[in-house]
């Protein structure tokens, strides 16, 4: 599996996704034992939020992990509107009970919300400082937001990015690669829509051999900086996605994508599910 440099460490530019997690109780061993499966195919980014199920995917999260914790790097993520400087530290400890842990390898604000980003960043370098988390950054942050935080020390921004949702390339992916901060794509094969059944997905992926899951993830990924972080439960899946990390897509097959989903020429709004 190929690597990159977040926060300080090297991880899998394939991780694993969380979310819709936790929310079903009879899936719970399923779920366990795809992160399991994961991990062994060299997908050891796990991502995560105290959102995703009120809690239920961190508690997930923590029994795939157990007796293991020094393989994976574990990214969650708290609530804009528990990111005041108590609120912060409240909600990690939460989420370090939840996953059985004693730290986060990385701590993300979810979304822009009401607190003031002073106080949320004053609160993560507390946790940084006292070793509950190893890094922060933040999530579906706009350039405007990146300007109004202005802080070096935020490690990255996770954002949708996938063929059909391309607006970060116009400025917000391309001011992240001057700054040398590593982009986070959620739903990088979409979200239960259209994209993998959209023919020119197909027509790539079967030049391929390939899933159009598997083409999508090689495309986002097609960009250094950039690490995936894909849902999947089927075991399956799970080896198709950890194998799309040495797909090289080519010339005629970016073009392609391109005629389906073309390039952004102006500014366009954040996308957020």
């Amino acid at each position: 599996m190929r690597t990159l440099e977040l926060a300080g460490k090297n991880v899998p530019v394939i991780g694993q996704g969380t979310w819709h997690m936790g929310e079903n109780p009879a899936q719970g061993s399923a779920e366990i034992s795809a992160l399991c499966q994961g991990i062994e195919l060299g997908m050891t980014l796990i991502d995560t939020a105290e959102m995703y199920g009120e809690g239920g995917a961190e508690e997930v999260v923590g029994k795939a992990i157990a007796g293991q914790r020094d393989k994976v790097f574990v990214v969650s993520k708290v609530y804009p509107h528990n990111a005041s400087r108590q609120g912060v530290a409240d909600a990690c400890e939460r989420s370090l009970r939840r996953m059985k842990t004693d730290y986060i390898d990385l701590y993300l604000l979810h979304w822009p919300g009401q607190h003031p980003l002073e106080e949320t960043v004053e609160a993560f370098e507390r946790l940084r400082a006292s070793g509950k988390i190893g890094r922060w950054g933040v999530s579906n942050f706009d350039v405007a937001d990146m300007f109004e935080l202005g802080d070096p020390a935020c490690a990255t921004n996770q954002v949708l990015y996938n063929p059909e949702a391309r607006g970060i390339e116009f400025d917000l992916l391309p001011w992240m690669q001057t700054q040398h901060m590593p982009l986070m794509a959620y739903c990088p094969i979409g979200q239960a829509g259209n994209l993998l059944h959209h023919p020119e997905l197909l027509k790539v992926a079967a030049r391929h051999n390939a899933s159009a899951a598997q083409i999508s993830l090689a495309w986002v990924l097609r960009n250094p900086g950039v690490v995936a972080i894909p849902k999947a439960v089927d075991p399956l899946h799970l080896r198709l996605n950890a194998a799309a990390a040495d797909l090289q897509l080519t010339d005629e097959d970016l073009r392609d994508l391109d005629r389906a989903w073309p390039a952004p020429i102006r500014k366009q709004r954040l996308s957020m599910v």
